[in-house]
């Protein structure tokens, strides 16, 4: 019985897979996704340079193999994590996300950047505080050391410790808008 509903389980995630790399094959027939084609694929285009910048550093962080393109795997990978993943591995993927400089830690001037790119995505001007006053809050409360820079080790902590910070961080970095558009572009494959 136990074995009739692994297999019910594999067999819905082996469909599943087929029809994420269908979509992937038609949307990418070379089988690798350029940073040009990422932005088209999800509709990311006409951002300012802010929003351009963080959409580049998701792509370089989507990129496991750093050779330039996204290929199926790192796509499944990276939507697996984003719609599945266990919440020490999000947000160690969101820390390297943010560590622009790839410097182990994430500066004042990384974490403005990125909450006002995400702001700007996401079509939100958050009225509860500007990206400034959310940064200086985040660094004021998790920042342990006071040494001006997030390391992974304060960064995760303090999302899992600091119920706002984790409430603010998940809806500004919510990617779910992007996974909802694959899954209707999915269906009509």
């Amino acid at each position: 019985m136990g074995n009739s509903t692994s297999s019910t389980v594999d067999d819905l995630q082996a469909v599943e897979l087929h029809l994420w790399y269908k979509k992937f094959m038609t949307e990418c027939p070379s089988g690798q996704l350029t940073l040009h084609e990422f932005k088209q694929f999800f509709g990311l285009r006409g951002l300012d340079s802010e929003a351009n910048a963080y959409i580049e550093q998701m792509f370089r962080t989507f990129d496991m193999n750093k050779d330039g393109y996204i290929d199926f795997i790192e796509y499944v990978a990276a939507l697996s994590l984003v719609m599945r993943g266990k919440m020490e591995h999000k947000l160690r993927w969101y820390f390297r996300l943010y560590d622009v400089d790839g410097n182990g830690c994430i500066d004042r001037h990384e974490l403005l950047n990125i909450i006002k790119a995400i702001r700007a995505i996401n079509g939100s001007e958050s009225h509860e505080s500007s990206a400034e006053e959310f940064t200086n809050r985040v660094f004021d409360r998790i920042d342990i050391n006071g040494d001006g820079e997030l390391s992974l080790e304060e960064f995760v902590a303090g999302a899992r410790t600091d119920e706002e910070f984790m409430e603010v961080m998940m809806k500004s970095l919510d990617l779910s808008h992007i996974v909802a558009m694959i899954h209707n572009r999915r269906h009509s494959v």
